[in-house]
């Protein structure tokens, strides 16, 4: 299937690893040109240089911390130089596991600056140009928890949650300007991040990483981690002219996780 998507610009944030290295190659895959973003210039750079190389589509960087309140305005500055953005890909790294009943102001204010307001920010800053131009799509990866939420992830279960309601709102706001808004709900995929919740986990349990694994196998249907890829299809799907009439919805992949209608 044509996704409708070669030499369309797309700006992916977390683009060095995991999720969103994912979705890149899967839009790279499609043919769209990046701006990648994320804290560390040295691993987008070795991720630009692989997708040009295996996909011959132009990949340009820039580094930016989502916890920085200016993150958002210099990815916007750095997408600016290359034309007009269709696509945005919202992604960041989550906020440390904590006691839910021993939270702190200083936790809270990085969560929500890193997962709602930097997210906010940048897509606000683009929906302009989307607008006058009558297409743009806004994809973001989210998490189980906005639906089922994670025990010891209170930080990231209310900032990812604050996301998905601007981003519903907003849906319905930008429908008729031909955007559409829609979230990606990753459950326990094999990336980085999973592997330190995992470790984590056993730490503190006094277990094994194979235990604490083996506990989260037991309790997807699927009996498996998913693989990156197959959260990165659906982003590129999404943010695709396929996908032109769904809008304001949040799709899991989890391996059937999540229990409740």
């Amino acid at each position: 299937m044509d996704l409708g998507l070669r030499d369309r610009l797309a700006v992916v944030g977390g683009g060095s690893s995991g999720l969103g290295r994912a979705s890149a190659e899967a839009l790279a895959a499609e043919g769209c040109r990046l701006l990648l973003w994320s804290r560390s210039a040295d691993a987008l750079a070795a991720v630009a240089l692989e997708l040009r190389e295996a996909r011959g589509v132009d990949v340009d960087c820039v580094a930016a911390d989502a916890a920085d309140p200016d993150a958002a305005a210099a990815v916007a500055e750095a997408a600016a130089g290359l034309g007009d953005v269709d696509i945005l890909v919202s992604n960041a790294g989550g906020p440390p596991t904590v006691d839910p009943t021993a939270t702190d102001r200083d936790g809270w204010e990085r969560a929500f600056r890193l997962l709602a307001q930097t997210p906010i920010d940048l897509a606000q800053r683009l929906l302009p140009g989307m607008q006058a131009r009558g297409w743009g799509r806004i994809v973001a990866i989210l998490s189980t928890g906005v639906r089922q939420p994670i025990p010891e992830l209170v930080y990231s279960n209310a900032g990812r949650s604050a996301l998905a309601a601007w981003m519903k709102t907003t849906a319905r706001a930008v429908a008729a300007d031909g955007i559409t808004v829609n979230g990606v709900m990753p459950g326990r995929l094999n990336t980085p991040r999973i592997r330190e919740l995992d470790q984590g986990r056993a730490e503190r349990e006094g277990s094994s990483e194979e235990a604490v694994r083996a506990a989260h196998l037991a309790s997807i249907p699927a009996h498996r981690y998913g693989e990156p890829a197959e959260l990165g299809a659906l982003v590129a799907f999404l943010g695709s002219e396929r996908a032109s009439f769904i809008t304001g919805q949040f799709v899991a992949v989890d391996g059937g996780l999540i229990a409740g209608v």
